[in-house]
Order: structure tokens, then sequence, then C-alpha cells
């Protein structure tokens, strides 16, 4: 497991650290204070090249990076804020499908002072997708950012709003950015967010906010705006004695959520906040290792969840695995087969049949193409696999016009006028294949 501590360290400034089940623990790196920021006050995410991704508030002389540290601890600013007229104080980031990142930052100066979203790759290049206004937009987005089933990113914002105390947004991948709810100080609903929600298997999101009537509340809302309050905390005393709820929700395989509060419980020597756990009626699912769903045929793929023990069949969109492996009753590993395709993945157990809380995305590839040069005009066969609902074919960048889809392994497709020498790719619903060796047009 991965983290941060936002103080210690060599420096004094924080640091990125991992730790076993067992409790081996290992500082990998300490954070300067200046050119790589201080504090990491979120953890870092792993990207789908194996390495985790961060940010840093200000230092003395940033306004809050965007980092990539390997396992093994080796740290790189890839982007750090300048903090005048651009974003900065960066938040959380999360991985998206397309294998970028998103992420809010709470504010910098001129425009960008109530803060913003942004997507950034693994390499550093960042653009802002949109910056808040405060009222009646949003302003200071504390809590995570998700990527939801429906492709939309959402969050919350502690302040802006119509009524100037927090909002609950929808954001497209290209930016386009709308409020759905707003929080009052006067229904007794929730204000000031400073977590972010969670999508559960129901599809709805639930999340936490502060209240002046109570210590705090936990909500349910749709894609659509519609909001419920769900529960009121009541600090020490009464049903749920839980105070000031600061962190997002997490939905277990069991099909429970669970969370923490920063104050309110009944500790001995402070109030010092409670684990809870909320049962809204959903079911047990399966779940992946990691933050990548998605592999090709022939990737070996680890799956979380519970009463494994006996299970029968592991499948991918219907597609049956023809290799896979029990490891304990919570734990499995299955090879992706010949033919799978963009879906869900299906477990049947002795107690009944488990379907994975995020889509499966089966990436295709290409092994082979013949010829392997021609003049525009020229018929070519490429071989590959999960090749089904292919949607486009290029050469050298350039679009086939013609081209069909034979069979799961193979296209047979047209070189284009303007074609150019350069790799063939195939896009399908589950990303895009590029061939290992160039087509050379004659």
């Amino acid at each position: 497991m991965y983290g941060t501590i936002p103080a210690g360290g060599s420096s004094g400034f924080g640091t990125v650290f991992k730790i076993t089940t067992s409790g081996k623990f290992t500082t990998l790196h300490s954070f300067n204070g200046s050119t790589e920021g201080a504090p990491a006050y979120a953890p870092p995410v792993e990207g789908q090249d194996g390495n985790f991704y961060g940010t840093t508030s200000n230092g003395s002389q940033v306004a809050g990076v965007v980092y990539k540290i390997t396992p093994s601890g080796k740290l790189t600013v890839i982007y750090p804020f300048p903090g005048d007229s651009g974003l900065a104080q960066p938040v959380a980031l999360t991985l998206g499908t397309d294998g970028n990142f998103c992420g809010t930052a709470l504010g910098g100066t001129g425009s960008s002072r109530y803060g913003g979203v942004f997507k950034i790759t693994p390499h550093g290049k960042l653009t802002v997708l949109y910056r808040f206004g405060g009222t009646p937009d949003g302003q200071s987005a504390k809590g995570a950012i998700i990527q939801a089933s429906d492709g939309n990113f959402y969050g919350t914002t502690e302040g802006g709003g119509v009524n100037g105390v927090g909002a609950i947004y929808k954001m497209t991948p290209a930016g386009a950015l709308t409020i759905i709810h707003s929080f009052s100080e006067t229904d007794g609903k929730g204000l000031q967010p400073l977590a972010g929600q969670v999508q559960a298997t129901d599809g709805k999101f639930y999340g936490a906010a502060g209240n002046n009537t109570s210590s705090g509340v936990l909500f349910q809302i749709t894609s659509k705006g519609k909001y419920t309050v769900l529960l009121n905390f009541t600090n020490t005393t009464g049903k749920y004695p839980g105070a000031n709820p600061q962190v997002s929700l997490f939905q277990h395989t069991n099909g429970t959520l669970y969370g923490d509060t920063y104050g309110g419980g009944t500790g001995k020597l402070c109030s010092c906040g409670v684990l809870y756990s909320l049962g809204m009626g959903l079911g047990p699912f399966v779940s992946f290792v990691g933050p990548l769903f998605e592999g090709k045929v022939g990737k070996t793929i680890e799956i979380l969840g519970q009463g494994f023990t006996g299970t029968t069949n592991v499948s991918f969109n219907g597609i049956a695995a023809t290799t896979f492996a029990v490891v304990s009753d919570t734990y499995l590993t299955a090879v992706v087969p010949a033919g799978a395709t963009i879906g869900s993945v299906t477990v049947a157990t002795p107690g009944g049949m488990l379907t994975s809380n995020k889509v499966f995305r089966v990436t295709p590839a290409i092994l082979s193409f013949k010829p392997t040069s021609g003049p525009v005009g020229t018929s070519v066969k490429i071989t590959g696999t999960s090749f089904t609902g292919a949607t486009k074919v290029t050469f050298g960048g350039v679009k086939a016009i013609t081209f069909s889809v034979d069979s799961d392994t193979q296209i047979t497709a047209t070189v284009p006028t303007g074609a150019k020498t350069g790799r063939i790719q195939v896009t399908t619903p589950g990303g895009t294949a590029t061939s290992p060796g160039v087509f050379t047009v004659t």
C-alpha cells in the first residue's frame, strides 16, 4: 500500500511511503519543501505504466506540483504549478479511462482564484478543463473528483454554488461543467463538503458534508441531481455519534459503504472520530486489483471479492476464461480469453453469480499485416486480437475510408488516398492498437 504523510521526513515537509500488509514500513521519498512543494495531503494513484502519481501543495518556489514516483522511490516533478495566473494548490488526482489524470486545484490568482479542474498526461502536459467562478458557480474543490460509469466526472466544491456554501458538479471529459446541486445554510441538508463522492453499484453517488444544524450529513445524489439526506451525525450522543465527515466513502465488495469522521464518538481522551458503515441494501460484487480495468487477450487479471472457494466459471462479457485460479476465498486470477470484448466480468461462485462494479476494457492488439507495402488502393489484411466493433483504421495517421471486420482476429482495409508510410492503427471500444511494424506506401 502507498500513501503520503503531510509532515516529517528528513526535511520536515512530508513523505511518500509504502507499507506491506504485515506492517513493514518504508519511506520512499522526503519532499524538499521548495521545488517539490509540500505538504502532500492526498495519496498517490497508480498509472497505467505501474508508476504512482500525486500532488503537493505550496512550496517555497512553487504553488504545488504533480509528481511521478516509481515503486522503488525515484520521484520526478512532471508539472510545477506557477501560482500566478494559472491554477495552484492541486488536491487529489484520479486516473481516467484514457490513461490521463484528472485533478482539482484550490486556486491561484486572477481568473484562477476560485480554483478549477485540470487534466494532465503521465508526461506532464497539463490542460485546464474548467475554472470555477465562485457564486453561482463553485469554489475550492477540496474533494477528489471521480469518473463515473457514464464517462463524466463528478465532484464537490466547499464554497460557491447558488448559495455560496458549496456545490456538486458534473463535468464532461471535454470540460463542460454543470452544477447539479447547490447546498444551503437554511434547509438543514448539508453544506461546505470537504469530501468527494463514490459511485456505488446502484449507479448513485454517495457523499458527506457539514451542516450548521447537526454534526454533518451523509447524502445520496443521482446524476440528474436528485439529492437525498440519508442521516445526520449527532456528535457524541444520539444514534449517529460522529462529527465532521471529511473523506470520501468507499464501497467494499460485500456491497456496504464505509467511511470515517474527523470528530465525534465516545473516545475516553477526546471525541476523536468514528469509523462507520452505511448499508444501502446493495449486493456483493467483484472488483479488480488496482485502477487498471483493461488488458489484452492473454493478460492475467487479478480479481477481488468473497466466496470464491468453489468457483466454476469466470467470464469476460460472456466469454469464459479457459484459465483461472482461485488463490483464496477473496482473491482469484483469470486470463483474458480470446474473443473477449468490452463489458462486465462475472464470477460463478457456489453462493451465486457476482458481477464486476467496473466495465473491463479488452484492448486490441495488431500482430501482423500483409502485404507490408503497396500503393493507394492496396487491400491489406490485418491480423490481431479483439477487433470486434472496430470503428477506425489508419495508415500513417490517415483514416481508411473502406475496411471490414472479418472476424475478431482479422480486418481487411484499403490503403486510403493521402496515406503516408507509417504504422497501422486499429481503434475499437476497448482502445487503440498500433502495429509493431511500418506499412510502406509506394
